[in-house]
């Protein structure tokens, strides 16, 4: 089966007090959504990359690909109202018969060995979604009152989301819901069973400049581990 990504780029930063969108900030020395690119790239030379992008932001992104020479073969996709939406946009360019893996642009820092773990999970399985554990105590809020969490029974969602592509195309073809929140929403509300699978804790979500800066640590650790080989 093809391999697809569809890599989500829609968001614009307001967490981050940028005058960029998040996916065009410098990270490490080049944008968030080139190192997303680049992940999926890696992974596999022949995979079919999609980058789903607000029209209005296509012409600054391909001058970033100039500056930065970056010559990965992908199409970009007019994003939509909301992150529903926009990965609809996306999967009108999806052969059926395919495998899809929907990602989020500000997760940088995906490694190559989970993409192709959650590609061959799905390929078995018909959808595969990575998850961690949680650290933390959790509470369950309800206006004035809270109650706790057993946290062993709750876990963090990440992206990449991988689907066999007919399935996750059928449940998009379902109404739009504000409580989709992935994709995994939208396919567990067809009826269909998610199948979770380990995820990744440096898979961070750059969200705010902490992240940022979690994220900047990271890579740069990488390389100077990778130095000292």
């Amino acid at each position: 089966m093809e391999k697809h990504a569809l890599i989500a780029a829609g968001g614009k930063g307001t967490r981050m007090d940028s005058y960029l969108p998040k996916q065009f900030a410098e990270l490490a020395g080049k944008p968030v959504l080139m190192h997303s690119l680049e992940a999926f790239f890696r992974y596999d030379l022949n995979i079919h990359i999609t980058v789903i992008l607000a029209k209005t932001l296509h012409n600054q992104w391909e001058e970033m690909c100039i500056e930065y020479d970056c010559k990965i073969p992908h199409q970009l996709v007019d994003g939509g109202p909301t992150r529903f939406h926009s990965v609809k946009n996306g999967l009108k360019y999806i052969p059926d018969n395919s495998l899809v893996a929907v990602h989020d642009a500000a997760r940088p820092l995906v490694s190559g060995e989970l993409i192709g773990q959650l590609y061959g999970f799905a390929k078995k399985s018909g959808n595969a979604i990575p998850v961690v554990d949680i650290q933390d105590s959790v509470r369950m809020v309800d206006h004035a009152m809270s109650k706790p969490l057993p946290r062993q029974k709750v876990r963090l969602v990440q992206t990449p989301q991988c689907f066999e592509a007919s399935l996750l195309k059928k449940a998009y073809n379902s109404g739009y819901k504000e409580t989709f929140t992935d994709d995994a929403s939208v396919v567990e509300e067809m009826g269909e069973r998610l199948y979770l699978v380990d995820g990744e804790k440096e898979n961070l979500k750059i969200t705010t400049m902490a992240d940022f800066f979690a994220a900047e640590g990271i890579l740069k650790a990488g390389k100077q581990q990778a130095g000292n080989l």
